[in-house]
Order: structure tokens, then sequence, then C-alpha cells
């Protein structure tokens, strides 16, 4: 009878590979592979592909193409879980409890037919989000709401701020996988979160100022100094910090705007006012969905631009990533500017990762895309952008770019 074989056999970290076999099948034989998954919401994804078993009745996805007609084709062993998909339109896989893991469920049926054939094996595996050992602690110190993430052991290991986007809350699924990878790591929150201010008019830098210091002061994160990775307004942040506060080694921001945007920023008696957004520069697609690629102004040709963040006054380690697709910020341009700007003071401490066809999410590996969801400025429905397998292609090749970046500058010789 046949058998789908996997390794690891039961259980994996969500950003590791998980190979997936079929074994006893007929010589050649036709039949569609089935990924699902619910998550927390009981929200149903899924994902599907043809393939055509070996002489030997063997189909390895390491080896065999998928064939068209199914969510993806070509040689792509993650492709059933990278190409998994919402069955509700515009749905985001988010994981709020990392202490569970996700729950994969696969299916092979016989054929390549609408609807599938006759099921011939089933599986299930674990995704999960902490490793044996790895320890998480809910932090509520003065005014810190945040989560952190310790690896196993007693030893010291480089500190990590994670930051995360104007959806506002606490994520922790980054923070997460990474303390699985030897980082002390805390997801902050900083506002529509527990006590903190539902809509701030403004963000004080002395918040984070009083996150780096906790970070300093915890016996198992390895100073000097500490780093900060940020998403979008988080990646905002995480440049912000770098420029007017000390003790921020490496700053490494995913698609983040290099002004202040939506909510101004304060620090002590300064005050960084947001750059302006045009709604009128809003497009509208066939199916209603707006398009804000163009809504921020260039704020790189604006004399005395009050706005910018005065990236030139940061002593860390710059890494930038970009989508090349962003339609929220336009990311690669305001990476390529800022850089320009560093080199022509006589700075090196910048490099930039330039992702094609990669929109402005980028989650770890095996996150689905989310090309279309929410503005979070207009709080509708807008393109994100990107593209399935060039984004997978890109999350694979930045998580690790990532780690070595932060292991290089945080583990102080």
């Amino acid at each position: 009878a046949p058998s789908i074989r996997l390794s690891p056999a039961t259980r994996s970290l969500f950003d590791e590979p998980l190979a997936i076999a079929v074994q006893g099948l007929g010589p050649q034989q036709q039949v569609t592979l089935r990924t699902s998954l619910r998550d927390e919401t009981g929200e149903l994804f899924q994902a599907s592909a043809r393939y055509q078993a070996g002489d030997d009745g063997e189909l390895d996805l390491a080896r065999c193409p998928a064939l068209p007609g199914g969510s993806f084709s070509g040689l792509e062993p993650m492709g059933l879980l990278w190409a998994l998909q919402p069955q509700k339109p515009f749905w985001y896989m988010m994981k709020r409890d990392v202490q569970s893991p996700f729950l994969l469920q696969l299916e092979v049926f016989e054929g390549h037919g609408k609807p599938p054939g006759r099921l011939l094996a089933q599986a299930q595996h674990e995704r999960a989000f902490l490793r044996d050992g790895v320890r998480r602690v809910p932090v509520r110190e003065g005014r810190i709401r945040a989560t952190l993430f310790l690896p196993p052991g007693e030893d010291t290991f480089p500190g990590i701020i994670d930051i995360h986007g104007l959806a506002g809350g606490l994520f922790e699924h980054r923070a997460s996988l990474l303390a699985n990878h030897g980082f002390v790591t805390l997801a902050l929150a900083y506002y529509q979160y527990e006590d903190l201010p539902q809509n701030p008019t403004e963000l004080h830098l002395e918040y984070f100022e009083e996150a780096v210091n906790y970070m300093l002061q915890h016996p198992q994160v390895k100073g000097p100094g500490i780093g900060l990775l940020g998403f979008s307004k988080g990646g905002e942040l995480c440049l912000a910090m770098a420029a007017f506060l000390k003790n921020i080694t490496a700053v490494a921001s995913l698609n983040g705007p290099v002004t202040t945007t939506v909510i101004p920023l304060r620090y002590k008696d300064r005050i960084i006012p947001i750059w302006t957004a045009y709604e009128q520069r809003i497009k509208v697609t066939d199916s209603n969905i707006l398009d804000c690629s163009d809504v921020l102004m260039d704020p790189f040709h604006t004399p005395g631009n009050r706005s910018l963040i005065p990236i030139e006054k940061a002593e860390a380690q710059l890494l930038f990533i970009v989508g090349q697709d962003d339609h929220v910020v336009k990311s690669e341009y305001y990476a390529t500017e800022v850089c320009k700007l560093l080199q022509a003071q006589g700075k090196k401490n910048f490099q930039i990762l330039s992702y094609p066809g990669t929109g402005h999410c980028i989650d770890p590996p095996f996150f689905p895309l989310y090309p279309i969801g929410n503005h979070p400025l207009f709080h509708k429905r807008a393109v994100l952008g990107g593209e399935f397998g060039a984004y997978s292609k890109a999350q694979v090749h930045a998580w690790p770019q990532i780690q070595a970046f932060f292991q290089k500058y945080l583990n102080d010789k």
C-alpha cells in the first residue's frame, strides 16, 4: 500500500525544510498530493500538486518535478508548504500561540482529476515554533510589554529586539524562530496591546530605549550592544533607535521606511514629524483593491526634510532587506538613496539585499505569500505585492543572511 515518508518524521521547526516522499505506488502512477493546515481561528489553508511516480513506484519531491495543473509546477521540494493558500480570500497566516505547533495534513490521491480521486495515503506532521529547551518569558517591566525568548542553556547569547509593523499588538512568530538559532530575542509591542496606547498621537523613543536597557541588563544577553530587527513601521523605528540611542550594534530593516510615517516620533524635546502621504495618488484596481505605491512623496528631493530619519548618526551596521515589488513602501528606492547619502559621507556601515518578485511582507521561510491585505494606513484592501515562487526563494535566502549578519556583528570578539 502507498505510504508517505517524511523527514523529520513527525515534527520539524516551521522554518526548516521538510523532505516529502511517497512509497509503494505503481510504476509511473499519476497522483495528486495535497497539504492542509488550519490556523488558530480555524481558517483552512491548502495547496496541491500533480505528480507522476518513477518506474520503481517511488515519488521523491526533491527529485520529481510537479506537473502543470496544481498550485505550482516544476522541481519545488517545499512547494506544498510555501504554496499554501487561504480558502477565505485575503487571509493572513498568523501564529498567535508559538507554544503549540501548526498541524500539517498530507494526503495522496489517485490521478489528476478534479475533484481528486481515491485517497491512497495520508500523514500528519507538526510544524513547531520552539525547539526543545527554548524558554518563553512574558515581560511586564516598567512600561515594557513584550515576550522574551531564551535559547537552551545558561550561556550568554547575542540579543535582538524584534519590532513589527502598524498592525499593532504583539507578534511572536519571528522572535521565537530566531531564538531557536541562538539569539535572545525580545518581541516588543508598542501600541494596541494590553495597557499600551490604542491610538497614540506620537510614539516616544524613550519606551524603546527602556527595552534596549532591559536587554543589556539581562544576564544572558551578550553585550556590549544589541541588534534590532524591524518590519515595515518596525524597520523605521529600528533605524530611528539606531540614530538616537546608544548601544545599538546592528540593525536589519525589512521593507522599512526611512522617514517617519503615520505616527510622529518624539525623543526628549525633539519631534520627527510624519512624512506627507497624498491620498489622491491612490490607484484603484478593477477588483476595487487599492494600489498605494505612489502615495508617499519622494523624501530625498525636499530640502530640509525634517521627517527623514538622520540615519547618518547611526553607528550600527545596517542591513536593508527590500522587496522589489513592494506596493506599500518604495523600499528598494529608499534603501538605495539612503546608502548613497551614507556613502557620500564616507560611511561603509550598510548593505542591501534586494529581492525580485517580493512584496511588502517578508516573513521567515515557508509562510505563505500575502499579496493583498489590509493597508496599515487606509484600512482597506490593498496590493502588498509579490509572486509565489520568487517570494519563496527570497524567504529561504534572506533568513540565514539575517542570522549571519547578527552573528557577525553581535558576537563581539
